[in-house]
């Protein structure tokens, strides 16, 4: 799903709202995130998951095509972890995918 798709739904399903009105929610939201990130705060949504900040030290890489070692310095990334919902939410929809896999392939009679 991207950004423009995400507008297109809450339009969709909101009433009330424009595709403009949507499309500014959404662009107020992102760069709300995007901001408490960049500040070194965490973002928790409940049933979602949470954004943080991981910190990976500098390290020793190699140029893949010189081979030759160069120092990585260390950076701040952001990291996601979802929520129990999620998680379960899409092992149960890879669970039924994957039954209805299995259904359309068997032959019939082969049960």
């Amino acid at each position: 799903m991207t950004r423009s798709d995400l507008v297109a739904l809450l339009a969709e399903r909101s009433g009330q709202l424009t595709h403009r009105d949507a499309e500014f929610a959404v662009k107020t939201m992102l760069d709300a995130m995007s901001d408490a990130l960049a500040r070194g705060h965490r973002i928790e949504i409940r049933g979602f998951g949470s954004f943080a900040i991981n910190h990976r030290p500098p390290r020793v890489g190699r140029n893949p095509r010189s081979g030759e070692q160069v120092i990585i310095p260390e950076k701040l990334v952001p990291h996601f972890k979802p929520g129990k919902a999620l998680r379960e939410a899409v092992d149960q929809s890879a669970a039924d995918a994957e039954a209805q896999v299995v259904h359309v392939i068997t032959p019939k009679g082969a049960d």
